[in-house]
């Protein structure tokens, strides 16, 4: 007998403390090595697409905007505080400088309340006898995200989050239907989620990630990834100023029918009526091409 042998003998169920002897499915430290990531992947794409199953989610609209476009309310206590500071230190370029992005905040938090009465618009046409169509959709966060969910759950509503693991954690927001309230660690994966029902895609102002979601929608489109939907740039002032559109037809890097692939509205009702009207159209075209012989 071998010394291993004899250390284990006395215990009949030494291989319990074994790694190798836990199930793979049930191996926390196995699924996350590096060499399991193709098997990572494929998981969190399927967590969610069962999920959605499981609920009859038949169709989505993307609302994407920044975490810091914050309700009225709280926008104007932060430049009121910021001001009382400023008098009491008027020299201090840093407070001045937070005040004016306090302002620029408090002027967008319009937005807020905009993405909030879409929220409410879309879930109470898409769930009210409709089934679970135009369902709304967010990144799961706080800010224009929080308002779309808020206007959902307002509405007696399901709605989605997509959150993500970030270095700066945030939790999801409370307006999120809870058992629609999905975790990511992979960008690409959520993105996939994003579009794979969308029926329409709605951009407030925001920043780095509200860009990277909208040229992402963009060039999907452009490139015929996925079918034409409707894509809505909120603000046109706040669009203008960012990113120059036409700019790019200029400059030849894109084609000038490639500006016709958003369109801009600013209120609420006016981005539902766009994107009810649109689909309307379609669904007529699609009748008038059944009824022609031609066409069968």
């Amino acid at each position: 007998m071998s010394d291993d042998e004899e250390v284990r003998a006395p215990n009949g169920e030494w291989w319990n403390k074994a790694p190798s002897y836990v199930k793979a499915y049930e191996d926390i430290d196995f699924l996350n090595r590096p060499d399991l990531r193709p098997v990572r992947l494929q998981l969190e794409l399927l967590k969610p697409e069962l999920t959605l199953m499981e609920h009859d989610i038949n169709s989505t609209i993307v609302v994407f905007g920044g975490t810091r476009i914050i309700a009225p309310e709280i926008a104007q206590i932060q430049v009121d505080d910021l001001e009382k500071a400023v008098e009491k230190s008027p020299n201090d370029t840093d407070l001045a400088l937070r005040l004016k992005i306090a302002r620029n905040i408090l002027d967008k938090s319009k937005y807020y309340q905009e993405a909030r009465e879409f929220g409410r618009l879309v879930s109470e046409y898409g769930q009210g006898g409709n089934g679970n169509e135009f369902v709304v959709v967010t990144g799961g966060g706080p800010g224009v995200m929080e308002a779309a969910n808020r206007g959902a759950y307002e509405a007696g509503a399901k709605s989605i989050g997509l959150n993500i693991t970030l270095p700066l954690e945030q939790a999801p927001n409370p307006y999120i239907t809870p058992d629609l309230c999905f975790q990511f660690h992979y960008f690409a994966i959520r993105k996939m989620h994003f579009m794979l029902r969308a029926k329409a895609l709605v951009a407030f102002p925001g920043g780095y990630g509200t860009m990277d979601e909208l040229f992402e929608a963009l060039t999907l489109v452009q490139t015929g990834k996925v079918d034409r939907l409707p894509i809505v740039l909120m603000g046109r002032e706040f669009w203008n100023g960012i990113v120059d559109f036409e700019r790019f037809v200029l400059e030849g890097t894109i084609d000038p029918e490639d500006i016709e692939l958003f369109h801009y509205c600013e209120t609420a009702k006016e981005a539902w009526e766009y994107i009810l009207g649109y689909w309307k159209h379609q669904a007529a075209e699609q009748t008038a091409r059944v009824k022609d012989p031609e066409q069968i």
